[in-house]
This record gives structure tokens, C-alpha cells and sequence, in this order.
């Protein structure tokens, strides 16, 4: 079964991408991507930005349309890819590159510093400090980088990188998400 959701603001404002029906694949709800994207609109324009953890592609393809310079998906699920693929072609989103790999595997290799980096996987999982903590590790990181971090809203931050400082904290229902900004 496919879904939708609609891009909310930017160049492609109101278009509409689908997503597949996946275990742990929850799309960012709009009311969270409006306030996500007015807490990084001055960070968004020619940004390179990291999309972990893709799922539905609706932070990268929001961030592409605000104006990213570039969009990078990591996504490990064959159907959700699939999905990705048919939308960056429909929005003729030369700006997004699609990864089809475990994020860890991802954040193994070589690493390129970026702008922006959005964090979302599925929930019940532990994966989010984890994650932040290989970004921050492992050089995938900008010097003022900022790092959205969504995971269930009682999921304990406990192990962000010390150098990490939090810039907004929100709760929406069963969400809880996260602004935070690398510092030196």
C-alpha cells in the first residue's frame, strides 16, 4: 500500500511524494517538519545535508526544496529505496542521492563533513545516541553542524557528544524531537 505525504514549503511546496507501507518506517508529521524546518531555515539554503534513516524522504526531500545544496538519503530497505528513487525522479531532484545501505555501514566508511544531518530511525530500537555518537566519532560532522534528532518522546538522550549543545526540544504526542548544534 502506498501513502503520502505533501512537501510543505519551498520550491516544491504541496507536492506530494508516496512512501510504502514498512515495519518502523513513520513519516516526520507535518506539524513536526514546519517546526523543525523554521528552527533550521537559516541553516537549510546550499547546506549539504545527511537524511539517516530516510524512511519516507520527507526531512530530505523538505530540505531539498527549502534549497539544500545537496541531499544525501541513507535508507537500508529495499521498497522504501524504490519509493525514494520514483520521487526524486517525479520532483527531478538532481540535488538528492540515495544510498541503499545499513546506516552504520554508511557511517563506516569514509567520512565528508555535513551541514545538517537529520536523525530518525525506527522507534524501540536504541539507535539514536548510537547514531550521534558514530557522526560525532567518526568526522561526518561540519564545525557548527546542526543535528535534528526524532525518537520516541521517552527515549532518553542520555550519551549525546559532550561537545553537542541542544538547541530546541519539543514533544508531539508519542514524538519527541530534537535540535542540537556541534560545537568546537
Amino acid at each position: 500500500m502506498q501513502n503520502k505525504l505533501k512537501i510543505i514549503g519551498g520550491s516544491w511546496r504541496s507536492r506530494s511524494v508516496t512512501f510504502v507501507d514498512v515495519p518502523g518506517l513513520r513519516p516526520t508529521p507535518a506539524r513536526v517538519r514546519e517546526t523543525v524546518f523554521n528552527w533550521l531555515q537559516y541553516d537549510i539554503i546550499s547546506s549539504r545535508c545527511l537524511d539517516l534513516y530516510a524512511g519516507s524522504g520527507a526531512l530530505g526531500f523538505e530540505a531539498a526544496s527549502r534549497g539544500a545544496r545537496s541531499v544525501i538519503q541513507v535508507e537500508n530497505n529495499a521498497l522504501a529505496c524504490r519509493a525514494l528513487t520514483e520521487n526524486a525522479i517525479a520532483l527531478t531532484a538532481n540535488q538528492i542521492k540515495l544510498v541503499q545501505i545499513d546506516v552504520f555501514r554508511y557511517l563506516a566508511g569514509d567520512a565528508e563533513p555535513f551541514d545538517v544531518v537529520f536523525i530518525d530511525p525506527p522507534f524501540a530500537m536504541a539507535l539514536a545516541v548510537q547514531t550521534c555518537q558514530w557522526l560525532e566519532e567518526k568526522g561526518w560532522l561540519s564545525n557548527h553542524a546542526k543535528i535534528y534528532v526524532e525518537a520516541e518522546s521517552t527515549l532518553k538522550l542520555d550519551g549525546i557528544p559532550e561537545n553537542w549543545r541542544q538547541l530546541k526540544s519539543k514533544v508531539a504526542g508519542e514524538v519527541g524531537y530534537h535540535l542540537f548544534e556541534r560545537t568546537d
